[in-house]
């Protein structure tokens, strides 16, 4: 038990808890029993705000942990967030004005509303939302392995049900303070959490490089372990350079990557809740600051190789769990009082996306599925509270899934949301610039990309970790076939599987619109007017929230 690091960890937990329970006072609106108070904080953040908000949401604490290990293990292909996260912003910045503009006219909550209102068709914002719930259960999951790999850097962490214990209480804590102030919680958790990562990241990367002889030797001595690595197909590809059978890999993931991140119904959350366009548009050049971090962050898996850091075995699985780098690297080089910090940083930088994401999904679940299928009368507050006891739900689902089943499910179930949610693509982000598409078309599309994309990631396998499926997203483009024909030979370069279903979607979305339009098939009424993506919070135009 490292008990210095115990109690810093504890004492910056305690403020943030005390934190979450003030939130509900913070900004406070006429009441808190109505969706666009609790489940979007009044939509009134402004730009600090939604800067910490949507920072804290997308760079989480399974990011801090699960990136430098990359680094560690497969060297240079774990670099591809630092690509990712930049050309994210520019691919968004427009689309996410034109969603917010319209969102804030018509009252949407949910990406699954504004595909209702734009196609008029429920089946369609069903399948948005259940795609959406989907894919962020295991995100959700994802946060506890981050909170995990310092809970065991702490000895606090064991095998069974008892192991698990301050897991439980760290959930019950966030559940409460969550179902009590809603998106405010996170919203003023996330100004501690990012200072402490900003602090912690700075530090160790002034800090480190020293004492290990400088970044020139640490490159030398990650680059001596790869070198002792056999060559595939002996062992898994990795070096300080891209070989030519990863590069397609890596430019297709960080591209696939960040067409999907605002996709996610969490990172769409915190962009509806701010207070106007330019608010949006100053987050987007001001986020990149957080991919300078994670740059540098993610070159402390090659400090950690120069430090000759070992990750901590899994009791459960007899693994070595390579998410345990950073604590470990951490633990051995920085005074107690320091790295208790440093796990605090990583522990809050799981609760506040967790917190977010429990909402996201709650919102979907209650404007898309309760109030349209199960009571459409629900009053306000009615919503306000299902959403309330579905984000429970939700938070507490996450905890059995790593307590019951193996965290490596929950990774490989990340993957498989990755692939899912560019599959809304079409009906989502397209939609906001045209209507061309057939709704029919965009339902499709849908059955077409995930039926093929979760086929793909059933047949990658992995002889090195023993899986056969599910085992990775890195596809060899000699393994995709159209009807037993092998358009790419037996090509061993591989290709991220999200792209290719993507593609197939978009295909088959073409092929039937094209069909529909032949046939003149109705294609549902559009209850957006083309004005509403241009409209700014001044308008008078836009609602107060009580008209919603």
């Amino acid at each position: 038990m490292q008990w210095t690091e115990l109690i810093v960890f504890s004492a910056l937990f305690l403020l943030v808890t005390v934190m979450g329970f003030l939130a509900a006072k913070w900004q406070k609106g006429d009441t808190l029993e109505h969706l666009d108070e609790w489940g979007l904080g009044g939509r009134k953040f402004g730009s600090w705000i939604t800067w910490f908000l949507v920072g804290g949401d997308l760079y989480t604490a399974y990011t801090f942990v699960a990136v430098p290990a990359l680094m560690f293990g497969a060297g240079a292909l774990g670099f591809y967030a630092l690509p990712y996260t930049i050309i994210l912003y520019p691919l968004v910045f427009l689309p996410l004005v034109r969603m917010w503009s319209v969102s804030r006219v018509h009252g949407y909550v949910t990406p699954a509303d504004f595909v209702k209102g734009r196609y008029g068709s429920h089946w369609l914002a069903l399948i948005i939302a259940i795609t959406g719930i989907v894919a962020t259960m295991p995100y959700i999951a994802l946060q506890l392995v981050g909170l995990e790999a310092v809970l065991r850097s702490m000895g606090l962490n064991g095998s069974g049900i008892l192991g698990h214990l301050p897991l439980f209480i760290a959930f019950l804590i966030l559940a409460l303070y969550t179902y009590q102030s809603g998106l405010r919680a996170p919203a003023l958790i996330a100004f501690v959490k990012d200072i402490l990562i900003y602090l912690v990241i700075l530090v160790a990367i002034i800090y480190l490089p020293s004492k290990f002889g400088g970044w020139g030797e640490i490159f030398n001595d990650a680059q001596d372990k790869f070198n002792k690595t056999p060559p595939p197909p002996a062992a898994p590809a990795d070096g300080m350079l891209l070989t030519g059978a990863n590069q397609l890999q890596y430019a297709t993931l960080a591209l696939g990557s960040a067409l999907a991140l605002f996709l996610y119904p969490h990172s769409l959350t915190g962009i509806l809740a701010s207070r106007g366009r330019n608010v949006i548009k100053r987050n987007m050049v001001a986020l990149p600051a957080y991919s300078l971090l994670l740059g540098l962050l993610a070159l402390l898996g090659f400090v950690a190789i120069s430090a000759g850091t070992k990750p901590i075995v899994n009791q459960a699985t007899g693994r070595p769990d390579t998410n345990t780098i950073v604590p470990e690297l951490f633990a051995a080089n920085f005074p107690s009082w320091f790295t208790g910090i440093a796990f605090a940083a990583i522990g809050i930088g799981a609760l506040v996306p967790a917190a977010i994401m429990s909402i996201a999904a709650a919102n979907l679940w209650t404007r898309n599925i309760y109030k349209e299928y199960v009571k459409k009368s629900a009053t306000p507050a009615e919503e306000a509270k299902q959403a309330k006891l579905a984000s429970l739900v939700v938070k507490f689902g996450a905890v059995a899934f790593i307590v019951f089943v193996d965290p490596q499910f929950s990774i490989d179930l990340q993957l498989m949301g990755g692939v899912m949610i560019l599959q809304t693509l079409p009906a989502v982000a397209i939609a906001l610039y045209t209507r061309w598409f057939h709704v029919y078309a965009l339902v499709a599309g849908w059955i077409a990309g995930m039926g093929y994309g979760m086929w793909l990631l059933y047949n990658i396998g992995n002889p090195f970790i023993k899986k056969e499926h599910f085992a990775g997203s890195a596809l060899p483009l000699g393994n995709i076939s159209i009807f037993g024909w092998h358009p790419f030979g037996g090509s061993t370069t591989q290709i991220y599987v999200g792209i290719v279903a993507l593609f197939v979607n978009l295909l088959v979305a073409v092929v039937v619109t094209l069909i529909a339009k032949k046939a003149k098939w109705f294609n549902g009424t559009d209850q957006t007017d083309p004005s509403d993506y241009h409209v700014d919070e001044d308008s008078p135009r836009v609602k107060p929230i009580a008209a919603h």
